[in-house]
C-alpha cells in the first residue's frame, strides 16, 4: 500500500505541478492495467457461457473488465460515453456476441482475445484472423464418417443464418436510436450541458465500431467455412458438398447486406428516416409499452 502511495505522490523538486499530475495519472494507470491483466491471468479470461451458449452476468466480465476497458480507451483517446445503454443497444450486443465468439470449435475464433476487445482493455485485434483455423479444427475433430465434416460446416452456417435475421433487426433498432439522439440534441441542446453533444457522438462511434466488428466477424466466419468447405473437395470428396454449397451460397446474401450496412431492408438507408419525428421535447406516441415499477 505505501509502494502504490509513493508512486502518485508527486516529488517536490518538480516546478510544473500539471506535468506532476499527468505523470501520477499515467503511473496509476499503468498500475491499474497490471492489476486487470494480472487479475485476467489468474482467472478464465474467455468470457463464461451457461445454457444454449448465452453468456452468463458476472462481476468481473461485465462491470470490472468493462470499467478497466474504458479507463484504458480513454487511455488511447478513443471515443467513451458516459450514456446508459438502451435496451436496443444491449440487445444489440447480445445477438452479435454469438457471431464473435465460436465456443462449438475450441477457441477457433478467439474467444479470450474477443472478451479483452469487448470489453475495450484492448484495441481490436481481429483484423487478421487466418481463415483456416477452422478447417484445422474440423480436419482434428475426429468423426466415425468423413461426410460428417461436410455435415458439420453445414449446419454451423445454418444457425448462423437462422439468427441473423433477429441480429440484423437489433443493429437497425441501435442505428434508429443513434438518429433519435442525433435528432432530439439538435431540437434541445441550447437546454443541455455542452457534455451532452460529446456523448451522443461518443456513443455513435462506440455503436458504429460494434457494428464494423460484427460485419468483419461475419466475413470471417464465411470466408472460414468457404475455406472449410473447398478443402474438404480435395481431402475427402463428397456430394455432401452440394448441399454445404447452397447453404453458404444463403449465407453470402446476408455477408453481402452487412457489407453495404444494409441491416434494415433498405438498401443502407437511415432507419425509420420516414416514420420518426420529434414534434417537441416529448414523444406524445409511438411507445406504447408499460413498465411498472419493481
Amino acid at each position: 500500500m505505501n509502494a502504490g502511495r509513493q508512486l502518485c505522490r508527486p516529488e517536490r523538486s518538480i516546478r510544473h505541478p500539471s506535468a506532476s499530475v499527468a505523470d501520477c495519472g499515467r503511473a496509476c494507470l499503468r498500475v491499474l492495467s497490471m492489476v486487470v491483466l494480472a487479475g485476467l491471468a489468474a482467472a478464465c479470461v474467455a468470457r463464461p457461457t451457461g445454457d444454449f451458449g448465452r453468456a452468463t452476468p458476472g462481476l468481473l466480465h461485465d462491470t470490472a473488465m468493462p470499467m478497466a476497458g474504458n479507463m484504458l480507451a480513454s487511455a488511447r483517446k478513443e471515443p467513451v460515453s458516459r450514456f446508459n445503454v438502451t435496451d436496443q443497444e444491449e440487445e444489440m450486443h447480445d445477438r452479435v456476441w454469438r457471431f464473435l465468439v465460436a465456443p462449438h470449435a475450441k477457441d477457433w475464433l478467439f474467444d479470450s482475445a474477443v472478451e479483452l476487445q469487448r470489453t475495450r482493455i484492448i484495441p481490436p485485434k481481429d483484423e487478421s484472423y487466418r481463415t483456416d483455423r477452422y478447417y484445422r479444427w474440423l480436419k482434428s475433430t475426429q468423426y466415425q464418417s468423413s461426410r460428417t465434416r461436410y455435415s458439420t460446416v453445414g449446419s454451423h452456417a445454418t444457425i448462423d443464418i437462422e439468427t441473423l435475421p433477429t441480429t440484423f433487426a437489433a443493429i437497425c433498432a441501435v442505428i434508429a436510436v443513434d438518429q433519435q439522439r442525433a435528432a432530439a440534441l439538435g431540437t434541445l441542446a441550447p437546454q443541455l450541458p455542452p457534455t451532452a453533444g460529446e456523448d451522443v457522438t461518443a456513443r455513435k462511434a462506440e455503436n458504429n465500431a460494434y457494428i464494423a466488428w460484427f460485419v468483419r466477424a461475419l466475413n470471417y466466419r464465411y470466408q472460414s467455412y468457404d475455406f472449410a468447405l473447398d478443402s474438404l473437395l480435395v481431402e475427402t470428396p463428397h456430394e455432401q458438398s452440394i448441399a454445404v454449397d447452397e447453404t453458404l451460397r444463403r449465407l453470402d446474401v446476408f455477408v453481402g447486406r452487412a457489407n453495404r450496412h444494409d441491416f434494415c431492408g433498405n438498401g443502407g438507408q437511415m432507419a425509420g428516416q420516414s416514420d420518426f419525428v420529434i414534434p417537441s421535447r416529448f414523444q406524445h406516441k409511438g411507445d406504447t409499452e408499460i413498465v411498472l415499477q419493481k
